[in-house]
């Protein structure tokens, strides 16, 4: 139980450290291989060959460092040094030289911290070939000379130093190796780099344009791109579009002929109950005639959606004040709280429908409502409306912003309105790319947090 919850929490810290966004998870599935690969064949290399080239060598060169020093226990005369020396050096490329009454080092120069791991394998071959070929005590150093290494071995009377090329001791052309599969890794990477942007580039063009879509922008620079499935899904998103499109502007048009067809007969009968002579019946068929042409400018909005207006830099505080006048000759008492350089990139007169809805709610509802304007620290703007009225419980918030629905259980006709001002409101600011939320106001009330992007 313990392993499998272990292995449960491995798996979720491995999702978590996983890249999030399609071009870092496809440049993984690409490059990881790769240099996994990449670091198996130099591994291999390093252990299979490099090593095993490298130990040749050392015991090649402590073969003729034994011979040198048994030839000098048989014949230790300066004339034969000279002719061992010699021979050394034509032969072998070995620069012997005798240190008379020297002793051996008693210490051994360390590698640089950085190159250990490289200079240990190599030490290690050299310490084991020479421990094999001779009897004597013997030092050596392969750090202090980048061309040669220091080799001394202990003889009558003193020390027999041998300098040896390195590529007598130990592989040399293994970095060589090693700086070619590190270019071939890099560059495998960049070409993979390129390939996966240009692909995700289609895709995220493709998002764009649908969120662009979604805020009720056009995209017509828009075409399909990229591979064979992501130029289906751009021409699908293309084809969902216009028929989308197509939708909205057959609502429209047909809630605007209904509603010019209605509006004919309701004005006869205003003008009918005009000419009738006043009574208290009269009085009440204008008020419902009234109510009529409230819910058809209604419906016509919420089907509309403002959807044709053009998206403008507009400053947030003069649209606010004016939207505000209606909340004051309604008799609520407003303030408006907004920095005078604060924009925001949107359908003005959709905006202004929106926020009138919310303003006037609040003043239908309360006596006292504050409007305020400020940027959001995640980019953005919101705009905060609140009241001092009874507000609508917590659990009911969703609910206000169905359309046609009303949180009044009488759902009594002759209350001005027919449910679709939250309605209205929400439905602009996501047309916008934001949204609405519903909260308790420190005035008591209710507030509306109006969230517009940047």
């Amino acid at each position: 139980m313990r392993l499998r919850f272990r292995s449960r929490m491995l798996g979720r810290w491995l999702r978590r450290q996983m890249p999030k966004t399609l071009f870092g998870r496809s440049l993984l599935i690409i490059v990881l291989p790769v240099a996994l690969m990449q670091i198996a064949v130099t591994y291999i290399f390093f252990d299979a060959h490099w090593q095993t080239v490298t130990s040749r060598l050392s015991e090649g060169l402590a073969g003729n460092i034994a011979w040198a020093v048994e030839s000098y226990d048989e014949d230790p005369s300066a004339q034969s040094f000279a002719k061992l020396s010699a021979r050394a050096e034509e032969s072998m490329s070995l620069s012997i030289a005798l240190q008379p009454g020297r002793t051996l080092p008693a210490t051994r120069r360390d590698a640089p911290v950085l190159f250990e791991p490289f200079f240990a394998p190599i030490d290690r071959s050299l310490e084991r070939a020479l421990a094999e070929r001779l009897d004597s005590p013997f030092w050596f150093d392969t750090t202090r000379y980048p061309a040669f290494v220091d080799i001394r071995v202990a003889v009558p009377g003193g020390v027999m130093r041998v300098l040896a090329p390195r590529d007598r001791a130990f592989a040399t052309q293994g970095h060589i190796f090693v700086l070619w599969m590190t270019v071939a890794t890099v560059l495998l990477t960049a070409i993979a780099i390129l390939f996966i942007r240009n692909q995700v580039r289609a895709i995220e063009r493709l998002a764009n344009a649908a969120e662009a879509f979604g805020r009720g922008a056009d995209a017509p620079a828009f075409k399909p791109h990229g591979a064979r499935e992501v130029r289906r899904a751009a021409s699908a998103f293309l084809d969902m579009r216009s028929r989308i499109q197509r939708h909205i502007d057959q609502r429209t048009t047909l809630l605007a002929a209904v509603s010019h067809d209605l509006r004919t007969p309701l004005t006869r009968l205003k003008l009918a109950l005009a000419l009738a002579e006043p009574s208290k019946r009269n009085t009440a068929m204008k008020k419902d005639l009234a109510e009529m042409e409230h819910m058809i400018d209604e419906y016509l909005a919420f089907a509309r959606g403002e959807g044709g207006e053009s998206v403008e830099t507009v400053p947030l505080k003069p649209l606010i004040e004016e939207v505000s006048e209606g909340a004051v000759r309604a008799g609520a008492r407003v303030s408006v709280e907004a920095e005078p350089d604060l924009t925001a990139r949107v359908r003005p007169q959709a905006l202004k429908r929106a926020l009138s809805n919310l303003v006037m709610n609040a003043a239908v509802h309360g006596e006292h409502v504050e409007v305020a304007a400020r940027a959001r620290a995640q980019g953005g703007v919101e705009i905060v409306v609140d009241d001092d009225g009874p507000g609508i419980p917590a659990d009911r918030y969703e609910e206000a912003f169905k359309a046609f629905g009303r949180l009044d259980e009488s759902r009594n006709q002759n209350t001005k309105g027919v449910g679709l001002g939250l309605a209205i409101a929400r439905d602009v600011a996501r047309g916008h790319g934001g949204d609405i939320v519903l909260d308790r106001s420190p005035l008591g009330g209710l507030r509306a947090v109006v969230r517009l992007p940047g």
